[in-house]
């Protein structure tokens, strides 16, 4: 079977999109490995599946490059919206996730914003393996959590450039605290509308860029009192844009970028 794709990457957060709108889906946890996998395959920070829906103009499926789904994207729906966008000519479309439907619109400078939704706060929404205050959690560093749809742990940090994401994040990921595992977040904190953004993602790694990550660590600064509500997110693929007033849904915003189209073979 050969599927056609479409890669894109959002501040160096690649992704593939592959439509089957009209067609049966085909991706299984196997798939998906073969097609994340970077000496194998295509490889990707997540994969996009787009699926016919009566109340939205796609519903999405996503994984993670092993083979795990997950509920929510915020780089590929927006370069989902992106494509659909020109395809019928309009400057917004409504997409249905996991997490539901979200609004995605045209930015100023080739940009696209969707409205992620609201963060989840409570300890079972999380999830968090018992109840306690997500802006404080027991562990070393007192890290936040919330969750954008998928969860996130975010230890505030004094100098990013001595953190080794790489040697904290999968034993962070698997604590015995976070029963679904979580993305984990260290935030250098600028100024009051600038953060720097490094990423352990669940089930993945660590890349250079991660929208709903971006999203959860603000969130988690301004619940902690340290950010205003537009800050800026400098992650090490490049900057994005996040705002949340406190309440309602978490806007995220930045470009989006195709890499390639193609065809991969699938046995």
């Amino acid at each position: 079977m050969h599927l056609p794709f479409v890669k894109m990457h959002a501040h160096g957060d690649d992704f593939i999109i592959i439509d089957r709108r009209g067609l049966h889906d085909p991706i299984t946890p196997h798939i998906a490995r073969q097609l994340g996998n970077r000496h194998t395959g295509i490889g990707f920070n997540q994969l996009a599946v787009l699926l016919d829906c009566e109340d939205a103009a796609a519903r999405i499926k996503f994984w993670n490059p092993n083979g795990t789904p997950l509920a929510t994207c915020g780089s590929a729906t927006r370069g989902v919206a992106d494509r659909l966008m020109h395809e019928v000519g309009t400057d917004s479309v409504v997409l249905r996730t996991d997490r539901g439907l979200l609004t995605c619109v045209r930015a100023p400078g080739r940009q696209v914003s969707v409205n992620m939704g609201e963060p989840s706060l409570e300890w079972v929404a999380v999830p968090l393996a018992e109840a306690m205050d997500t802006r404080t959690l027991p562990l070393e560093g007192n890290p936040a959590a919330c969750s954008m749809g998928n969860p996130h742990c975010t230890f505030f940090v004094e100098d990013i450039a001595v953190i080794d994401v790489a040697a904290l994040g999968p034993t962070l990921e698997n604590h015995p605290l976070f029963p679904a595992k979580t993305n984990v977040h260290f935030v250098q904190v600028l100024d009051r509308g600038h953060i720097r953004l490094r990423i352990w993602e669940r089930g993945g790694g660590v890349p250079l860029g991660a929208g709903s990550c971006c999203c959860g660590a603000v969130v988690n600064g301004i619940r902690r009192g340290l950010l205003d509500a537009t800050v800026q997110v400098q992650c090490d693929g490049g900057t994005v844009t996040v705002h949340w007033a406190g309440e309602g849904g978490v806007v995220l915003t930045g470009s989006v970028e195709p890499v390639m189209q193609g065809s991969v073979y699938v046995p």
